[in-house]
């Protein structure tokens, strides 16, 4: 009878270590103990901590890209109430730990990708389909006539990600919702313009 594979439970209790501690911070000894299972799992299914890095990054990836469906990308919804619910959703997400932990994504870029050039360019892909869920959101926002017609919605986009991230990285530091609520009412009240 084959061993269990401890892969599944070392990305998913691995993930939520490495999101309290910090990439740096997790050693493969915090991440193997939390999971419950024996040093030699992690070798078995990982050629190295960079490598379960990346796959770390791809499964809260795959979270993000649900969250982008339902918000985003969900063509049942107006197109400025999805972003408004997808910045919510992420505020909500970060608050369930009272911001201590923030996003991961910016974790990463913040502690990882000096020393590591796969996981800095993993983390540009990522922003890179961030960013087109939302010019995709703010295109339809356009042809829905909630925003002008003059709206750069590519330009926007860069600048909600930047920002956001910026807004998140303050709300960890802060352990207050606070720069993400002030980020939302700047970019509707400010950025985005509305149409008459």
């Amino acid at each position: 009878m084959p061993k269990p594979s401890h892969r599944e439970k070392l990305l998913h209790v691995g993930m939520q270590v490495v999101h309290e501690r910090g990439f740096a911070g997790a050693s493969v000894r915090d991440i193997v103990q939390a999971a419950g299972v024996p040093q030699g799992s992690f070798t078995n299914h990982f050629t190295s901590k960079e490598a379960f890095g990346l796959e770390v990054i791809d499964l809260y990836f795959a979270n993000a890209l649900n969250s982008m469906r339902e918000t985003l990308r969900n063509d049942e919804l107006p197109p400025l109430q999805r972003l408004r619910l997808y910045i919510d959703n992420g505020k909500n997400r970060l608050n369930k730990d009272s911001m201590k932990n923030g996003c991961l994504f910016g974790n990463f870029t913040a502690e990882a990708s000096d020393c590591s050039e796969p996981i800095r360019l993993r983390l540009v892909e990522v922003f890179a389909e961030v960013q087109a869920a939302l010019a995709y959101c703010l295109r339809a926002a356009v042809k829905a006539g909630e925003l002008s017609p003059a709206t750069d919605c590519d330009e926007i986009a860069a600048f909600i990600v930047s920002s956001l991230q910026g807004a998140n990285l303050l709300a960890k530091a802060q352990r207050s919702p606070v720069p993400v609520e002030r980020f939302k009412e700047v970019l509707f009240g400010s950025v985005l313009k509305r149409i008459g």
